[in-house]
């Protein structure tokens, strides 16, 4: 297996490479071990699928379960892994800073901290605060021992404020408090990808779960995106497909979909694989 420092050192040179790179999202050592068989490069956990994961309706989870999760999927594997801290599960910026310390002592080679308060009745934290969040974040994880990639991230797009200038103007803020990378999640097409890419001085990471699914990595890439995720919707597909064969069985007394599953042999060569087990 590979060191902690060798894991932060491969995950950097991934945002320095030209073209752009899929990020998968896992949500348990077993699904990061059957994405890493299949040769992704790095992964990305994901609060939501991990929420889904507990059975919680509310899709919230708690900074210890997150780092916990955390921990289980960097060991899973050979690859190296960002981690969705959410808002660092604070308000106080040393307080928010203080997921990032306990997420690269789990190992994981970055991170995201978002500028979503989680309070339905004011969603987004007012400007320089949320400058205050990203730089002591910033601190942080550019003081561990091992280097930890720093993702900062807008949310104003998915929480009812429809507003690309503000946006922009946070990630570049973000950028000077030291972000190595920038999100904002909900981008709806490959024009506004190319207008943040072209905003900013950092790498962009771009989630799917708002794009036309017509969309493809080559025409992320063109735009200039660097990172591609999928948040929870690995998550929600398999979520999906229980539910379809969980209804073929009690509404028709079906078990046609069991010609879809793996077989038990494949599921344990990719499990293996992944872990960076090769048999013969």
């Amino acid at each position: 297996m590979r060191t902690s420092t060798e894991k932060a050192a491969a995950f950097r040179k991934l945002h320095e490479r030209p073209g752009a790179f899929v990020i998968p999202n896992p949500w348990d050592a077993g699904t990061a071990r059957l994405l890493a068989s299949l040769g992704f490069e790095a992964l990305a956990t994901t609060s939501l699928g991990l929420a889904n994961m507990l059975g919680r309706p509310d899709s919230a989870v708690s900074r210890a379960e997150v780092i916990e999760n955390c921990r289980a999927i960097v060991e899973a594997t050979d690859l190296p892994v960002n981690v969705d801290l959410e808002n660092g599960f604070a308000h106080e910026p040393k307080a928010a800073a203080e997921a990032i310390r306990l997420a690269a002592e789990a190992g994981a080679s970055g991170g995201s901290i978002e500028d979503s308060t989680g309070d339905a009745k004011d969603r987004i934290y007012a400007f320089d605060h949320a400058v205050a969040r990203v730089k002591a974040a910033a601190e942080v994880a550019h003081a561990q021992p091992v280097p930890f990639l720093l993702t900062a991230r807008a949310e104003n797009l998915i929480n009812g404020r429809n507003d690309m200038g503000d946006t922009i103007r946070r990630l570049q803020a973000y950028v000077e408090a030291g972000a190595d990378v920038v999100y904002a999640p909900g981008l709806r097409n490959v024009a506004e990808v190319r207008e943040v890419v072209a905003a900013v001085k950092r790498p962009v990471n771009v989630v799917t779960g708002w794009l036309d699914p017509d969309i493809t990595v080559a025409q992320l890439a063109e735009a200039g995106a660097k990172r591609i995720s999928v948040g929870g919707a690995l998550s929600r597909l398999a979520l999906a497909t229980f539910m379809a064969a969980g209804r073929a069985m009690k509404e028709q007394g079906s078990f046609a979909w069991m010609r879809d599953m793996l077989s038990f042999a494949d599921t344990q060569r990719l499990l293996g694989e992944g872990a960076g087990i090769r048999k013969g």
